[in-house]
């Protein structure tokens, strides 16, 4: 993913705390009765340009509460691209985005080109805008913009730790989500996008899908397949985060903080090397020391935030620490890294921010971020005392991430409690998952994707990939992984143990 993808960008809003624990219970979503009527779908053209010439975009009125399928009807925005080979076609794809807040739309636009090539006809490729996000249903928090920047909605420390601040923008983020969003956000879950997708599986007139999820969209199909294990058909579970029931989304970030520490040496060991003197972005001349430079230096512009070429917002040390995050999910985005570094390093120079940082986001897209992962799971109610001792030991052992995986964030203050609980993924169902997944991951690291394995058992096969970043499928991978899930998803065959792709 060239530049920083907005569905990982998204899945790293979840947060943990490693100070207090949850008693969620751990069984599967109840299933909900289904609506009498399937709808029938309108499609009309809607590509973009980038985009396949044949995308057609309709609308699928999906219950706003599963528990009354025929009471109030909302919407999701759904697109399609057919079979280009209509003799190959042997099913429908479902494209699922990350998140939470990606949008199918968008991703089917940026893949499905190289999809229709990859997979030479065999599949229609159907992907939709979750509730809450794009042209789907919206709600608002009514949050200020200055609370709606991701330095804020991640729960970035103050300098030396401080989380003062971070506990009044979570209480008050959280008090503005429950006075404005109304049951539109409390509809944004897991469960329900995974309801939908069955919902539009209908629609479609398939008996079964084939689907392919990336990064929260991975976690969304493995709920899918264990609700609705046989109406799936090839499944593919790519950048995988820890199942884990008791944590779920509290868990993802937490995992961050190893994640980023064990893919750093990549941009170190690039940032360091010779060749960067010809474009003058070398950093360091061993690759040891680049670490250090850039966590000193994050440390110096908490102190003294530089101006950057975006009026009114200057880089601080929790930019440039998110711009670091922001670039460990590939390759391509170490130049823009280092070049960040080197502007700020210099007296006369002037940083040009990530276009993530240099502006808030909408205050639609910061409350399906919020909303998905508060409505997921209970999550503590930790004093201020165990959040600051949590960042204070978490910041020690990794500098580069400074505490904001284990920080507070609004889910400690949210006012309603899950209307489901958290699914626990098993090893019930049909042995038609495949896995793949890169050895240093900075977002859902191989060490929480190994949970997920672990879970599923005999129904997966796992490729790891020796390499780094997140989102390996025609975007990070080697050609190795993408051959391994391109025959699954055209043959079936998977391999017959776990294996491994070198780099």
């Amino acid at each position: 993913m060239t530049t920083y993808p907005k569905q990982a960008l998204l899945l790293a809003l979840a947060a943990a705390t490693v100070a207090a624990g949850l008693t969620a219970t751990a069984a599967p979503a109840v299933a909900r009765p289904a609506a009498t009527a399937v709808p029938r779908l309108d499609w009309k053209p809607c590509a973009t340009p980038g985009g396949p010439a044949a995308q057609e975009c309709a609308v699928l009125p999906v219950p706003l509460d599963y528990d009354d399928p025929d009471g109030r009807q909302i919407h999701v925005a759904v697109s399609r691209v057919l079979s280009d080979r209509p003799a190959a076609r042997r099913g429908t794809l479902a494209v699922i985005p990350g998140g939470p807040g990606g949008s199918g739309v968008q991703r089917l636009a940026q893949k499905g080109a190289a999809l229709r090539r990859e997979l030479a006809g065999a599949y229609d490729l159907v992907a939709f805008d979750p509730r809450g996000v794009g042209a789907s249903t919206t709600a608002r928090c009514g949050l200020a913009p200055e609370d709606r920047y991701l330095t804020s909605l991640r729960s970035w420390p103050g300098p030396d730790g401080e989380i003062t601040d971070n506990t009044a923008r979570s209480r008050r983020t959280a008090e503005a989500c429950a006075r404005n969003g109304g049951p539109e956000l409390r509809s944004f879950t897991t469960a329900n996008q995974v309801r939908d997708l069955d919902r539009l599986r209908e629609a479609l007139g398939e008996r079964r899908l084939s689907a392919w999820g990336t990064s929260y969209g991975a976690y969304v199909a493995a709920q899918y397949a264990q609700k609705f294990p046989r109406s799936t058909d090839r499944w593919v579970l790519d950048s995988t985060g820890d199942p884990d029931p008791q944590r779920v989304a509290r868990g993802w970030l937490a995992n961050m903080s190893r994640g980023a520490d064990e893919r750093f040496p990549d941009f170190a060991a690039w940032a360091a090397h010779p060749d960067r003197d010809r474009d003058g972005l070398r950093l360091a001349a061993r690759p040891e020391e680049v670490e250090p430079l850039v966590v000193a230096l994050a440390a110096r512009l908490d102190r003294e935030p530089r101006p950057s070429t975006t009026p009114g917002v200057p880089l601080t040390g929790n930019g440039l620490r998110q711009a670091v995050q922001n670039a460990l999910y590939g390759d391509t985005a170490f130049p823009g890294l280092a070049r960040l570094v080197t502007t700020a390093q210099d007296p006369a120079g002037t940083p040009a921010l990530p276009p993530e940082l240099a502006q808030p986001l909408r205050d639609e897209d910061a409350a399906v971020m919020i909303g998905v992962i508060c409505n997921d799971a209970a999550w503590p109610h930790a004093s201020a005392d165990a959040y600051r001792s949590a960042v204070r030991k978490d910041r020690a052992r990794y500098p580069l991430t400074a505490g904001m995986p284990v920080n507070v964030l609004p889910c400690s203050f949210w006012k309603t409690a899950p209307e489901d609980a958290p699914t626990r993924i098993t090893d019930r169902g049909p042995s038609n998952i495949l896995m793949v997944q890169s050895r240093r991951d900075p977002a859902t690291p191989l060490f929480g994707a190994l949970e997920m394995r672990e879970a599923l058992g005999g129904r997966a096969r796992m490729v790891t990939v020796e390499q780094g970043g997140h989102g390996l499928y025609l975007g990070n991978g080697n050609a190795c992984g993408d051959r391994a899930v391109t025959d699954f998803l055209t043959t079936g065959r998977r391999p017959t143990e776990d294996t491994h792709c070198a780099n």
